[in-house]
């Protein structure tokens, strides 16, 4: 890194993050690179099966507990729970429904994500491909700012997932900017600050036209924005009360079906492994709501890819201002 009298920073040419960074779901749409139907079936990677194994079997275990007890019961008080299993096919269908809704209601806030970030891949390269088409011709303006505007989806990421900047963004904007990016209060605001600030220069410093400057940085003001709508989905979960409800539910369906089928069944140890597959789908539609409903948590399943759509925001920045280099005299 070269640093001349007046601050302003120089940096070897290209991204640095994007070519470490693979990013093979965009290469080709997802629906051409799904994998065949058995595959997928017994797939465990990208799988709720393992997270709900152990509630599953602590389901099994449970119904071998009621059983018990209803045994117990029948034997001392002589007593029968004759419970109606035709009643627990509408309870589950009740059930079913409420489990959806809540998986509809997870999946909006996981689209809505991917939507805003969809967004920000827009607003940097339109802010970037009006900066060289209306900036000032200057190749130091342009790549600082071409630089200023790739490290935005990376605070932008960083700041979701409460981690600190990588140390990779060094060769983006410098060491002492990336210390100040990583002490900055928000990360997104103290890029789009510096967005602004050269901005500002191409308008006093080099004449850029007022009208285009208003356009340029309404594109950076749109950024903000998205991680603003970010920033409310990951603040504003879902009602605690409406999980809590929802489990209960669950709960009450799965210790009463042993006591309804405990009459139904001659054979006593298939009761415990019927109310494990009966568990399997609810349990795995309530875990996929909770997976779905923070779309940034890098461990949980189904994440935005924020890493790959950063890096390669960063490489068609980088893409463009290689095109604005190749025509210049």
């Amino acid at each position: 890194m070269l640093i001349d009298n007046t601050g302003v920073f120089a940096f070897p040419e290209g991204p640095s993050m994007s070519s470490k960074i693979k990013s093979q779901p965009f290469n080709k749409p997802s629906y051409q690179t799904r994998k065949g139907f058995w595959r997928e079936a017994i797939a465990l990677q990208g799988s709720v099966t393992v997270k709900i194994m152990p509630s599953i079997l602590y389901c099994g275990l449970l119904a071998i507990a009621v059983c018990g007890g209803a045994w117990l019961i029948r034997r001392v008080f002589d007593f029968s729970f004759n419970l109606d299993i035709s009643l627990f096919g509408i309870a589950g269908g009740v059930l079913g429904i409420l489990l959806v809704i809540r998986l509809n209601a997870g999946y909006d806030r996981w689209w809505e994500a991917r939507t805003l970030w969809g967004g920000i891949v827009n607003q940097s390269r339109n802010l970037v491909v009006s900066a060289m088409a209306y900036g000032p011709n200057d190749p130091e303006w342009r790549d600082n700012l071409v630089r200023w505007t790739a490290v935005f989806p990376h605070a932008a990421h960083h700041s979701l997932r409460n981690e600190p900047p990588s140390a990779e963004l060094d060769n983006l904007i410098g060491i002492e900017n990336a210390k100040q990016l990583t002490t900055a209060d928000h990360m997104p605001s103290f890029v789009a600050l510096r967005i602004g600030e050269l901005l500002r220069e191409a308008t006093e410093r080099f004449d850029m036209d007022r009208f285009f400057y208003q356009q340029i940085d309404r594109e950076r003001g749109l950024l903000l924005s998205h991680i603003g709508a970010c920033e409310r989905i990951l603040t504003t979960p879902l009602p605690r009360i409406y999980s809590i409800t929802i489990r209960r539910f669950i709960l009450l369906f799965l210790v009463m079906l042993p006591l309804a089928l405990f009459d139904h069944v001659d054979e006593g140890w298939l009761v415990p492994v019927i109310t494990m597959f009966v568990a399997y789908p609810l349990l795995t539609l309530d875990q996929i709501g909770v997976e779905l409903e923070n779309p940034f948590l890098s461990s949980n399943l189904s994440h935005l890819p924020l890493n790959d759509l950063s890096a390669k925001i960063e490489r068609n920045l980088f893409a463009v201002l290689r095109i604005k280099r190749a025509e210049a005299p």
